[in-house]
């Protein structure tokens, strides 16, 4: 017996909704998402630190959960991605308004959960791809480790980097931007 396909749930449906829970639209599924671990935002403040400290002065901003990011640059109420990366950065300020970033940040970053990990390793990554993320981080807190996907010449991404704790990262589209991954894995 086929079970009848869920209502999309667009953009629009989505402001009438309330801040707790929140939630993420994929492919118009909403997911309702969990409050993270200590461990979790202790990575995402001292990320967002140096990433804040380093932007300081430039045309870039970073931005922390709960910050909405339609994928979309439309102003289309029908939207069916609405994402809320754990870090966001985003170059052209055309893309921010009151309600978030209307397009594809430059850089996301997820720090993967186990309620979310699939989300984030799967659904996520092919959505950031298709909508032209140039870099894309996925923090695995518990092994320590760092995969880095970069948006190819084709618009899709390269085989990831690895990283590790005792590794020291490099941004792919911030080349100045370096961190000891064990100042924020640790």
């Amino acid at each position: 017996m086929n079970q009848p396909r869920p209502k999309k749930v667009t953009y629009a449906e989505y402001l009438t909704w309330s801040d707790e829970p929140r939630y993420e639209i994929i492919d118009g599924i909403p997911y309702m998402q969990a409050a993270p671990s200590r461990k979790h935002q202790r990575i995402v403040t001292q990320l967002t630190g140096e990433l804040y400290t380093f932007l300081k002065g430039k045309t870039c901003e970073v931005y922390t959960s709960p910050f909405d990011v339609r994928l979309s640059a439309t102003e289309d109420e029908e939207e069916y991605q609405v994402v809320q990366p754990d870090i966001s950065v985003v170059c052209d300020e055309r893309k921010l308004d009151d309600k978030g970033c209307k397009g594809a940040p430059d850089l996301i970053v997820e720090v993967l959960s186990p309620s979310t990990w699939q989300r984030d390793r799967i659904e996520k990554l092919n959505q950031y791809q298709r909508h032209g993320v140039r870099e894309y981080l996925l923090i695995y807190p518990n092994e320590k480790i760092v995969e880095q996907y970069i948006l190819g010449e084709n618009n899709v991404y390269e085989t990831p980097c690895i990283y590790n704790e005792e590794d020291v990262f490099h941004s792919h589209i911030f080349p100045e931007f370096e961190i000891t991954l064990s100042a924020i894995l640790s």
